[in-house]
């Protein structure tokens, strides 16, 4: 009985310690896992430089307060719970229902600030293009990569991506999230009277839904 008692102790006091990990705020002289999942991502989204060595130092709390500017976040250089969304990092320990929650919101996000105007259906078809992309070889594995891929979304750099969220970005998010795909499986989407690249129109169209073409 000692042992299963002291078992379950165990057990709990991990618990708490991963609870706590995930909770905590990371500012400024913090070290560890997190800062350096932290440090990569701006690392890889182009908002600083060096490498990711797990201590928050000045360029990391520059970085930092850089990627809360351009994301509508209080620049105030301390990853908190809104940060972390942002950035794709789950804020719980169980990975689940919190982390969907978080994905939802970056989703809504980018569906709101690239889909604005556009038909329900179309909105869901760019929420969907996103998902098809985290899991095509050619494209970051994770929601938040591909969203932050650098050059991936205009609404990144023109401000859009910072304007208030639509309710229906957020059901067309849901809506993506459980599999409805519009896109025919699309991974690029594009308006055709609005792009310059030429390299864009060279891809196999395979749906058009309002103003967007998705292709392939």
């Amino acid at each position: 009985m000692f042992i299963i008692r002291k078992i379950l102790f165990c057990l709990l006091l991990v618990l708490s310690l991963c609870i706590n990990v995930l909770a905590a705020n990371f500012k400024q002289g913090s070290q560890g896992d997190g800062v350096k999942e932290v440090q990569t991502k701006l690392i890889n989204w182009g908002y600083m430089s060096g490498s990711a060595d797990g201590i928050f130092g000045s360029s990391t709390k520059k970085g930092v307060i850089n990627f809360q500017k351009k994301n509508g976040l209080t620049a105030d250089g301390v990853v908190g719970s809104a940060t972390k969304r942002a950035l794709g990092i789950s804020t719980t320990s169980n990975g689940s229902s919190a982390s969907r929650d978080e994905d939802v919101y970056l989703l809504a996000r980018i569906i709101s600030a690239e889909a604005r105007g556009e038909p329900y259906e179309g909105q869901v078809a760019v929420g969907a293009v996103v998902l098809n992309r985290v899991s095509h070889p050619s494209f970051p594995n994770s929601l938040s990569g591909v969203i932050y891929q650098k050059g991936a979304f205009t609404a990144i750099v023109d401000g859009q991506f910072d304007e208030p969220i639509s309710d229906s970005a957020y059901r067309a998010a849901e809506d993506a999230m459980n599999g409805w795909d519009p896109s025919g499986g699309a991974i690029y989407y594009y308006n055709p009277i609005k792009s310059t690249s030429k390299w864009i129109f060279s891809r196999e169209v395979i749906t058009v839904i309002g103003k967007h073409k998705f292709a392939i």
